[in-house]
Protein backbone atom coordinates (compact mmCIF):
# COMPACT_ATOMS: atom_id res chain seq x y z
CA UNK A 1 0.00 0.00 0.00
CA UNK A 2 2.85 2.33 0.86
CA UNK A 3 4.55 1.57 -2.46
CA UNK A 4 1.33 2.24 -4.35
CA UNK A 5 0.92 5.59 -2.57
CA UNK A 6 4.49 6.62 -3.40
CA UNK A 7 4.08 5.81 -7.09
CA UNK A 8 0.78 7.69 -7.15
CA UNK A 9 2.40 10.82 -5.78
CA UNK A 10 5.29 10.57 -8.29
CA UNK A 11 2.86 10.04 -11.17
CA UNK A 12 0.82 13.06 -10.13
CA UNK A 13 3.99 15.17 -9.94
CA UNK A 14 5.03 14.00 -13.41
CA UNK A 15 1.65 14.94 -14.89
CA UNK A 16 1.73 18.39 -13.27
CA UNK A 17 5.29 18.96 -14.55
CA UNK A 18 4.36 17.95 -18.10
CA UNK A 19 1.31 20.22 -18.04
CA UNK A 20 3.47 23.09 -16.83
CA UNK A 21 5.96 22.49 -19.63
CA UNK A 22 3.18 22.25 -22.20
CA UNK A 23 1.73 25.53 -20.96
CA UNK A 24 5.13 27.18 -21.23
CA UNK A 25 5.63 25.87 -24.76
CA UNK A 26 2.13 26.99 -25.73
CA UNK A 27 2.78 30.49 -24.45
CA UNK A 28 5.99 30.62 -26.48
CA UNK A 29 4.27 29.36 -29.62
CA UNK A 30 1.64 32.13 -29.37
CA UNK A 31 4.37 34.66 -29.95
CA UNK A 32 5.31 32.96 -33.20
CA UNK A 33 3.59 33.03 -36.55
CA UNK A 34 0.31 31.08 -36.69
CA UNK A 35 0.38 27.52 -38.05
CA UNK A 36 4.13 27.50 -37.80
CA UNK A 37 5.84 24.12 -37.59
CA UNK A 38 9.47 23.68 -36.61
CA UNK A 39 10.98 20.82 -38.59
CA UNK A 40 13.99 19.06 -37.14
CA UNK A 41 15.80 15.92 -38.21
CA UNK A 42 18.02 13.40 -36.46
CA UNK A 43 21.51 12.59 -37.65
CA UNK A 44 24.30 10.11 -37.03
CA UNK A 45 26.22 11.24 -33.90
CA UNK A 46 29.45 10.90 -35.90
CA UNK A 47 28.28 13.40 -38.52
CA UNK A 48 28.61 17.17 -38.26
CA UNK A 49 26.38 19.09 -40.62
CA UNK A 50 27.04 22.41 -42.30
CA UNK A 51 23.55 23.69 -43.09
CA UNK A 52 23.43 26.79 -45.27
CA UNK A 53 20.14 28.49 -46.19
CA UNK A 54 20.81 30.95 -48.99
CA UNK A 55 18.13 33.67 -49.32
CA UNK A 56 18.62 35.63 -52.53
CA UNK A 57 16.86 38.82 -53.57
CA UNK A 58 15.70 38.27 -57.17
CA UNK A 59 14.28 41.73 -57.80
CA UNK A 60 15.29 43.66 -60.92
CA UNK A 61 18.53 45.12 -59.57
CA UNK A 62 19.94 41.76 -58.48
CA UNK A 63 21.08 40.24 -61.77
CA UNK A 64 24.70 40.68 -60.72
CA UNK A 65 24.11 38.88 -57.41
CA UNK A 66 22.57 35.87 -59.15
CA UNK A 67 25.45 35.79 -61.63
CA UNK A 68 27.96 35.76 -58.78
CA UNK A 69 26.09 32.89 -57.12
CA UNK A 70 26.23 30.86 -60.33
CA UNK A 71 29.85 31.66 -61.03
CA UNK A 72 31.14 31.08 -57.51
CA UNK A 73 29.11 28.04 -56.38
CA UNK A 74 31.81 25.46 -57.03
CA UNK A 75 34.64 27.36 -55.37
CA UNK A 76 32.40 27.80 -52.32
CA UNK A 77 31.69 24.05 -52.25
CA UNK A 78 35.37 23.25 -52.70
CA UNK A 79 36.43 25.43 -49.80
CA UNK A 80 33.76 23.92 -47.56
CA UNK A 81 34.88 20.42 -48.52
CA UNK A 82 38.19 21.06 -46.71
CA UNK A 83 36.37 21.41 -43.38
CA UNK A 84 37.22 19.05 -40.53
CA UNK A 85 35.66 18.49 -37.11
CA UNK A 86 37.66 15.98 -35.13
CA UNK A 87 37.00 12.44 -36.39
CA UNK A 88 33.48 13.30 -37.52
CA UNK A 89 32.28 13.09 -41.09
CA UNK A 90 31.22 16.46 -42.54
CA UNK A 91 27.95 16.73 -44.46
CA UNK A 92 26.97 19.82 -46.45
CA UNK A 93 23.32 20.77 -46.99
CA UNK A 94 22.26 23.83 -48.95
CA UNK A 95 18.75 25.29 -49.15
CA UNK A 96 17.75 28.04 -51.55
CA UNK A 97 15.06 30.72 -51.34
CA UNK A 98 14.28 33.63 -53.61
CA UNK A 99 12.40 36.71 -52.46
CA UNK A 100 11.48 40.23 -53.61
CA UNK A 101 10.23 39.17 -57.04
CA UNK A 102 6.81 40.27 -58.36
CA UNK A 103 6.53 36.95 -60.16
CA UNK A 104 6.26 35.17 -56.80
CA UNK A 105 2.94 34.67 -54.95
CA UNK A 106 1.93 37.83 -53.08
CA UNK A 107 0.07 35.77 -50.46
CA UNK A 108 3.38 34.11 -49.58
CA UNK A 109 5.09 37.48 -49.19
CA UNK A 110 6.81 37.31 -52.60
CA UNK A 111 8.87 34.37 -51.33
CA UNK A 112 9.58 30.95 -52.85
CA UNK A 113 11.41 27.96 -51.46
CA UNK A 114 13.44 26.98 -54.49
CA UNK A 115 15.03 23.97 -52.81
CA UNK A 116 14.84 22.55 -49.26
CA UNK A 117 18.05 21.36 -47.60
CA UNK A 118 19.79 19.18 -50.15
CA UNK A 119 23.20 17.60 -50.69
CA UNK A 120 22.47 17.05 -54.39
CA UNK A 121 24.97 19.50 -55.86
CA UNK A 122 23.74 19.05 -59.43
CA UNK A 123 20.20 19.92 -58.35
CA UNK A 124 21.45 23.01 -56.49
CA UNK A 125 23.35 24.14 -59.58
CA UNK A 126 20.31 23.56 -61.81
CA UNK A 127 18.05 25.65 -59.59
CA UNK A 128 20.57 28.49 -59.37
CA UNK A 129 20.84 28.65 -63.15
CA UNK A 130 17.05 28.73 -63.46
CA UNK A 131 16.65 31.87 -61.31
CA UNK A 132 15.45 35.03 -63.04
CA UNK A 133 14.89 38.55 -61.73
CA UNK A 134 11.83 40.79 -61.68
CA UNK A 135 10.68 43.89 -59.76
CA UNK A 136 9.12 43.35 -56.36
CA UNK A 137 8.88 43.91 -52.62
CA UNK A 138 11.76 42.66 -50.48
CA UNK A 139 10.53 41.38 -47.11
CA UNK A 140 13.69 40.30 -45.27
CA UNK A 141 12.07 39.48 -41.93
CA UNK A 142 9.43 37.38 -43.69
CA UNK A 143 11.86 35.28 -45.73
CA UNK A 144 14.08 34.64 -42.68
CA UNK A 145 11.02 33.63 -40.66
CA UNK A 146 9.84 31.33 -43.46
CA UNK A 147 13.22 29.61 -43.81
CA UNK A 148 13.40 29.00 -40.06
CA UNK A 149 9.94 27.44 -40.01
CA UNK A 150 10.07 25.39 -43.20
CA UNK A 151 13.54 23.86 -43.25
CA UNK A 152 14.74 20.70 -41.52
CA UNK A 153 17.23 22.30 -39.16
CA UNK A 154 19.22 19.92 -36.99
CA UNK A 155 18.34 19.96 -33.31
CA UNK A 156 21.83 19.80 -31.84
CA UNK A 157 23.95 22.94 -31.64
CA UNK A 158 26.99 20.83 -32.55
CA UNK A 159 26.00 21.45 -36.16
CA UNK A 160 26.73 24.64 -38.07
CA UNK A 161 23.34 26.21 -38.87
CA UNK A 162 23.58 29.35 -40.99
CA UNK A 163 21.29 31.70 -42.88
CA UNK A 164 22.77 33.99 -45.53
CA UNK A 165 20.48 36.71 -46.84
CA UNK A 166 21.57 38.99 -49.68
CA UNK A 167 19.76 42.05 -51.06
CA UNK A 168 19.76 45.83 -51.25
CA UNK A 169 16.49 47.19 -49.81
CA UNK A 170 15.86 48.30 -46.19
CA UNK A 171 15.73 45.32 -43.82
CA UNK A 172 12.66 46.76 -42.11
CA UNK A 173 10.15 46.12 -44.90
CA UNK A 174 7.33 43.59 -44.76
CA UNK A 175 4.87 42.06 -42.28
CA UNK A 176 7.44 40.31 -40.05
CA UNK A 177 9.70 42.39 -37.83
CA UNK A 178 13.29 41.40 -38.55
CA UNK A 179 14.11 41.64 -34.82
CA UNK A 180 11.53 38.97 -34.03
CA UNK A 181 12.82 36.74 -36.84
CA UNK A 182 16.43 37.17 -35.69
CA UNK A 183 15.53 36.48 -32.05
CA UNK A 184 13.74 33.29 -33.15
CA UNK A 185 16.86 32.22 -35.05
CA UNK A 186 19.06 32.91 -32.03
CA UNK A 187 16.85 30.75 -29.80
CA UNK A 188 17.21 27.86 -32.24
CA UNK A 189 20.97 28.15 -32.61
CA UNK A 190 20.77 29.51 -36.16
CA UNK A 191 23.15 32.32 -37.13
CA UNK A 192 22.02 35.01 -39.58
CA UNK A 193 24.65 36.53 -41.86
CA UNK A 194 23.64 39.52 -43.96
CA UNK A 195 25.12 40.55 -47.30
CA UNK A 196 24.16 44.05 -48.42
CA UNK A 197 24.55 44.64 -52.15
CA UNK A 198 25.78 48.22 -52.11
CA UNK A 199 27.50 50.79 -49.91
CA UNK A 200 28.73 49.49 -46.54
CA UNK A 201 27.40 52.48 -44.59
CA UNK A 202 24.02 52.35 -46.34
CA UNK A 203 23.64 48.72 -45.29
CA UNK A 204 24.22 49.70 -41.66
CA UNK A 205 21.73 52.56 -41.88
CA UNK A 206 19.04 50.23 -43.29
CA UNK A 207 19.50 47.67 -40.46
CA UNK A 208 21.31 44.91 -42.36
CA UNK A 209 24.08 44.87 -39.78
CA UNK A 210 21.73 44.95 -36.79
CA UNK A 211 19.96 41.76 -37.88
CA UNK A 212 23.28 39.92 -38.08
CA UNK A 213 24.39 41.36 -34.73
CA UNK A 214 21.35 39.90 -32.94
CA UNK A 215 22.51 36.35 -33.75
CA UNK A 216 26.26 37.15 -33.55
CA UNK A 217 26.52 36.75 -37.30
CA UNK A 218 28.55 38.63 -39.90
CA UNK A 219 27.54 41.68 -41.91
CA UNK A 220 29.18 42.27 -45.30
CA UNK A 221 28.70 44.72 -48.14
CA UNK A 222 29.58 43.61 -51.66
CA UNK A 223 29.68 45.00 -55.17
CA UNK A 224 27.17 42.54 -56.60
CA UNK A 225 27.75 43.81 -60.13
CA UNK A 226 31.45 42.99 -60.11
CA UNK A 227 32.25 40.25 -62.57
CA UNK A 228 33.81 37.11 -61.11
CA UNK A 229 37.41 36.70 -62.21
CA UNK A 230 38.51 33.10 -62.77
CA UNK A 231 42.27 32.61 -62.91
CA UNK A 232 43.43 30.11 -65.50
CA UNK A 233 46.24 27.77 -64.41
CA UNK A 234 48.64 25.37 -66.19
CA UNK A 235 46.72 22.44 -64.66
CA UNK A 236 43.26 23.26 -65.99
CA UNK A 237 43.34 21.33 -69.26
CA UNK A 238 44.57 18.15 -67.60
CA UNK A 239 41.86 18.40 -64.91
CA UNK A 240 39.19 18.88 -67.58
CA UNK A 241 40.44 15.81 -69.44
CA UNK A 242 40.21 13.88 -66.18
CA UNK A 243 36.63 15.12 -65.80
CA UNK A 244 35.73 13.35 -69.05
CA UNK A 245 37.24 10.14 -67.68
CA UNK A 246 35.47 10.66 -64.35
CA UNK A 247 32.09 10.97 -66.05
CA UNK A 248 32.57 7.57 -67.70
CA UNK A 249 32.71 5.91 -64.28
CA UNK A 250 29.07 6.76 -63.49
CA UNK A 251 26.67 3.82 -63.76
CA UNK A 252 23.11 5.02 -63.52
CA UNK A 253 20.17 2.94 -62.30
CA UNK A 254 16.53 3.40 -61.30
CA UNK A 255 13.61 5.28 -62.79
CA UNK A 256 15.38 8.64 -62.79
CA UNK A 257 18.93 7.39 -63.34
CA UNK A 258 19.19 8.41 -66.98
CA UNK A 259 17.69 11.84 -66.23
CA UNK A 260 20.12 12.42 -63.36
CA UNK A 261 23.03 11.41 -65.57
CA UNK A 262 21.81 13.95 -68.13
CA UNK A 263 21.51 16.59 -65.39
CA UNK A 264 25.14 15.97 -64.44
CA UNK A 265 26.20 16.70 -68.02
CA UNK A 266 24.02 19.83 -68.13
CA UNK A 267 25.68 21.23 -65.01
CA UNK A 268 29.10 20.53 -66.50
CA UNK A 269 27.96 22.65 -69.44
CA UNK A 270 26.61 25.41 -67.18
CA UNK A 271 29.95 25.64 -65.39
CA UNK A 272 31.80 25.85 -68.72
CA UNK A 273 29.48 28.67 -69.81
CA UNK A 274 31.37 30.97 -67.43
CA UNK A 275 34.88 29.80 -68.17
CA UNK A 276 37.03 26.69 -68.37
CA UNK A 277 38.43 27.68 -64.95
CA UNK A 278 34.92 27.50 -63.49
CA UNK A 279 34.45 24.09 -65.09
CA UNK A 280 37.67 23.05 -63.37
CA UNK A 281 36.22 24.18 -60.03
CA UNK A 282 33.18 21.99 -60.63
CA UNK A 283 35.42 19.03 -61.52
CA UNK A 284 37.23 19.47 -58.20
CA UNK A 285 33.85 19.50 -56.44
CA UNK A 286 32.97 16.23 -58.16
CA UNK A 287 36.09 14.74 -56.63
CA UNK A 288 35.18 15.79 -53.09
CA UNK A 289 33.29 13.90 -50.41
CA UNK A 290 30.32 16.24 -50.86
CA UNK A 291 29.53 15.00 -54.37
CA UNK A 292 27.60 11.78 -53.79
CA UNK A 293 24.81 10.39 -55.97
CA UNK A 294 23.72 7.14 -54.37
CA UNK A 295 20.11 7.70 -55.48
CA UNK A 296 21.09 7.09 -59.13
CA UNK A 297 24.73 5.98 -59.35
CA UNK A 298 25.58 2.34 -58.58
CA UNK A 299 29.11 3.08 -57.40
CA UNK A 300 27.99 5.56 -54.76
CA UNK A 301 25.00 3.36 -53.90
CA UNK A 302 27.02 0.24 -53.06
CA UNK A 303 28.96 2.21 -50.45
CA UNK A 304 25.74 2.29 -48.44
CA UNK A 305 25.50 -0.87 -46.34
CA UNK A 306 21.71 -0.93 -46.69
CA UNK A 307 21.89 -1.08 -50.50
CA UNK A 308 21.30 -4.49 -52.14
CA UNK A 309 22.31 -4.83 -55.77
CA UNK A 310 19.89 -7.77 -56.14
CA UNK A 311 16.98 -5.39 -55.54
CA UNK A 312 17.76 -3.40 -58.68
CA UNK A 313 15.60 -4.66 -61.56
CA UNK A 314 17.31 -5.48 -64.87
CA UNK A 315 15.14 -2.95 -66.70
CA UNK A 316 16.41 -0.23 -64.35
CA UNK A 317 20.00 -0.74 -65.52
CA UNK A 318 21.64 0.78 -68.60
CA UNK A 319 21.66 -1.46 -71.68
CA UNK A 320 25.30 -2.55 -71.33
CA UNK A 321 24.64 -3.94 -67.83
CA UNK A 322 21.32 -5.74 -68.36
CA UNK A 323 22.84 -9.09 -69.39
CA UNK A 324 25.47 -9.29 -66.67
CA UNK A 325 25.14 -11.82 -63.86
CA UNK A 326 25.24 -10.66 -60.25
CA UNK A 327 28.91 -11.72 -60.02
CA UNK A 328 29.82 -9.95 -63.25
CA UNK A 329 27.92 -6.81 -62.24
CA UNK A 330 29.55 -6.71 -58.80
CA UNK A 331 32.99 -7.09 -60.36
CA UNK A 332 32.25 -4.41 -62.97
CA UNK A 333 31.11 -1.96 -60.29
CA UNK A 334 34.25 -2.66 -58.25
CA UNK A 335 36.46 -1.96 -61.27
CA UNK A 336 34.69 1.30 -62.01
CA UNK A 337 34.88 2.29 -58.34
CA UNK A 338 38.65 1.73 -58.31
CA UNK A 339 39.03 3.74 -61.52
CA UNK A 340 36.97 6.60 -60.08
CA UNK A 341 39.01 6.80 -56.89
CA UNK A 342 42.25 6.89 -58.89
CA UNK A 343 40.92 9.67 -61.14
CA UNK A 344 39.63 11.68 -58.16
CA UNK A 345 42.96 11.28 -56.40
CA UNK A 346 44.78 12.58 -59.48
CA UNK A 347 42.39 15.55 -59.71
CA UNK A 348 42.92 16.39 -56.04
CA UNK A 349 46.69 16.26 -56.37
CA UNK A 350 46.59 18.57 -59.37
CA UNK A 351 44.19 20.86 -57.56
CA UNK A 352 46.70 21.41 -54.74
CA UNK A 353 49.10 22.81 -57.33
CA UNK A 354 46.26 24.77 -58.93
CA UNK A 355 45.25 26.38 -55.63
CA UNK A 356 48.85 27.38 -54.92
CA UNK A 357 49.16 28.90 -58.41
CA UNK A 358 45.98 30.95 -57.87
CA UNK A 359 47.21 32.22 -54.49
CA UNK A 360 50.46 33.37 -56.05
CA UNK A 361 48.80 35.07 -59.02
CA UNK A 362 45.63 36.58 -57.63
CA UNK A 363 45.25 40.27 -56.88
CA UNK A 364 43.49 41.76 -53.88
CA UNK A 365 39.85 42.12 -54.88
CA UNK A 366 36.81 43.65 -53.17
CA UNK A 367 34.43 41.47 -51.19
CA UNK A 368 32.30 39.14 -53.33
CA UNK A 369 29.47 36.77 -52.48
CA UNK A 370 32.03 33.96 -52.24
CA UNK A 371 34.35 35.75 -49.79
CA UNK A 372 31.42 36.98 -47.68
CA UNK A 373 30.05 33.44 -47.38
CA UNK A 374 33.34 31.71 -46.69
CA UNK A 375 34.64 34.26 -44.19
CA UNK A 376 31.44 33.97 -42.14
CA UNK A 377 31.25 30.18 -42.36
CA UNK A 378 34.85 29.70 -41.24
CA UNK A 379 34.62 32.21 -38.42
CA UNK A 380 31.41 30.70 -37.06
CA UNK A 381 32.57 27.15 -37.74
CA UNK A 382 35.62 27.60 -35.55
CA UNK A 383 33.34 28.35 -32.60
CA UNK A 384 31.92 24.81 -33.02
CA UNK A 385 35.29 23.04 -33.43
CA UNK A 386 35.28 23.06 -37.25
CA UNK A 387 38.70 23.69 -38.75
CA UNK A 388 40.08 24.52 -42.19
CA UNK A 389 43.56 23.97 -43.50
CA UNK A 390 45.06 27.34 -44.34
Amino acid sequence: MKTFFTWSILSLFFIISCNANNKSNSEISLRKEKNHIISTTKTDPNIRNIQVALLLDTSNSMDGLIEQAKAQLWEIVNELSYAKCGHNKIKLEIALYEYGNDGLPSQEGFIRQVLPFSNDLDEISKELFALTTNGGNEFCGKVINTSINQLGWKKSNDHLKLIFIAGNEPFTQGPVNYKDAATDALEKGITINTIFCGNYRQGIDTQWKHSADITYGEYSAIDHNRETIHIATPYDNVILELNNKLNKTYLYYGNQGAQKRKLQAEQDHNARSYSSANAVSRTVSKSSGFYKNKSWDLIDAVEDESFEIEEVEKEDLPQELKDKSKTELTQYIAEKSTARKEIQQEINELNKKRVQFIKENSKKEGTSLETALLNAIKKQGRKKAFTWEE
